[in-house]
């Protein structure tokens, strides 16, 4: 619990009766590596943050080789399927560990009871919601600005323990390159 709290003391200012509150609507939950923990087509329940652990964002194919990753989440960061969790429609994407995986999670409602019950919630929420903006517009961004080899060096550059955790055929597809077309760059560089 202290690294969301350490977390949310660098965005806000939280009462300690506010800090409680919200405390009080988390579950921690354990997940295994490799566990899918939302499907396509179900409705995002939570918001969670991550203790320790490392959960993958991707579309499923038939074919899991043509799956499409389009996201990764870490430590010390929020995940969700975060358009189905504010629209409460299903899914179009999943979620999956790729390491054993410890997340604090909050349902919709209990977050809905945290913005009116606190006077810190919506803020939280708001900072929180532009830093996930910010997230998806930067890889968006390097997608559409930047070569497949400038993107596999920054992220290389940016979190290089990646490379040790993440499967290659994963990092091949966030950077939208074939698991080939990343063999050839890396032997490039």
């Amino acid at each position: 619990m202290e690294q969301i709290k350490t977390y949310i003391d660098q965005i806000a200012n939280i009462s300690s009766l506010d800090w409680e509150f919200f405390k009080s609507k988390l579950q921690r939950r354990i997940l295994s590596k490799k566990t899918v923990f939302l499907k396509i087509n179900e409705i995002e329940a939570h918001i969670s943050f991550i203790e320790y652990g490392v959960v993958r964002l991707f579309i499923p194919k038939d074919n899991p080789e043509k799956e499409i990753t389009f996201g990764f989440s870490f430590k010390d960061q929020f995940v969700s399927a975060y358009d189905s969790f504010l629209t409460q429609k299903p899914s179009l994407y999943q979620l999956q560990t790729l390491t054993e995986t410890s997340i604090l999670s909050i349902s919709y409602t209990d977050l809905q009871e945290v913005y009116k019950t606190t006077q810190i919630g919506n803020l939280i929420g708001r900072l929180t919601a532009e830093r996930l903006f910010l997230i998806k517009s930067t890889r968006e961004q390097n997608l559409l600005n930047l070569t497949a080899e400038e993107r596999y060096l920054k992220l290389f550059k940016e979190r290089p323990e990646l490379l040790k955790i993440i499967p290659l055929k994963y990092i091949s597809s966030y950077i939208g390159v074939t698991a080939q077309a990343l063999s050839r760059i890396r032997k490039r560089i």
